[in-house]
């Protein structure tokens, strides 16, 4: 049997290699943006920049290497499952025996969380408590609609394989109880969208509880990865081509 204090510290160095240091990160970054003249609302957070304006080819290759590098840590996450001779990420439910049911369930939640999402942010807003959120600036270049769904999957992977299903498994086999998980789980989640301001930190603490709550049911975090990476693609797809467009929608 492993030791808890095992379990702990490759927990938090799991964490502290992703999106433990992004919640950090994302921290720093509101302090700023609270401490700067004006208000959050006159202020931008962008998701999905440029990295080499003017040189697209160049430009392509950051993104690309981004996106792949920012799934380093769900790699190592199973490479941890298969020592532990869990199955690797098949034991969190990420695998393709039900790729039908895990999407269909996913879009239920997508149209669901997505949908309150818009308007809660936009709630938030007005209100002063966040930043207006661009989802995306790049180039109108042949790769921005790709690379802004790969980024979407990207972060729908990463998230629900260390925050939910990784994260859950190891603080179950600490002892914590199921509720005290559920909390640290979704705070998690909010940490890091903090950057957006109070509405984005809310809203991501209660969609983490739903999901939770779901992973709880389903034993899987396919249909969360299949939410997720939905809600994304509309989110950075539709500002791409509705910015500038329709009036109800921020732009920065």
């Amino acid at each position: 049997m492993v030791p808890r204090q095992v379990w702990r510290t490759e927990t938090l160095l799991v964490l502290a290699l992703s999106l433990g240091a992004s919640g950090v990160s994302a921290l720093i970054s509101f302090v700023g943006s609270v401490t700067r003249p004006g208000g959050l609302s006159d202020q931008s957070a962008i998701l999905n920049g440029s990295h080499a304006p003017g040189r697209p080819w160049l430009d392509l290759t950051w993104q690309l290497f981004n996106i792949a590098t920012a799934l380093v840590p769900v790699l190592l996450v199973a490479h941890l499952l298969t020592r532990e001779g869990a199955g690797g990420l098949r034991v969190v439910g990420l695998d393709r025996r039900r790729p039908l049911l895990d999407l269909g369930r996913g879009a239920v939640v997508a149209a669901v969380i997505g949908g309150s999402g818009l308007a809660l942010y936009l709630g938030a807003r007005a209100s002063g408590a966040n930043l207006t959120v661009v989802p995306e600036s790049l180039p109108a270049v042949w790769w921005r609609i790709p690379v802004l769904i790969l980024a979407a999957v990207q972060n729908a992977v990463l998230e629900e394989v260390v925050v939910v299903g990784y994260l859950l498994r190891r603080l179950d086999q600490m002892g914590w109880s199921a509720t005290a998980a559920l909390v640290a789980s979704a705070l998690l989640r909010g940490s890091y969208h903090l950057y957006q301001g109070i509405g984005g930190f809310v809203g991501n603490v209660v969609m983490g509880v739903v999901f939770v709550l779901l992973y709880r049911r389903w034993g899987r975090v396919g249909p969360l990865v299949a939410a997720h990476s939905l809600i994304d693609t509309v989110a950075f797809v539709g500002y791409a081509l509705l910015a500038g467009k329709v009036g109800w929608l921020p732009t920065g």
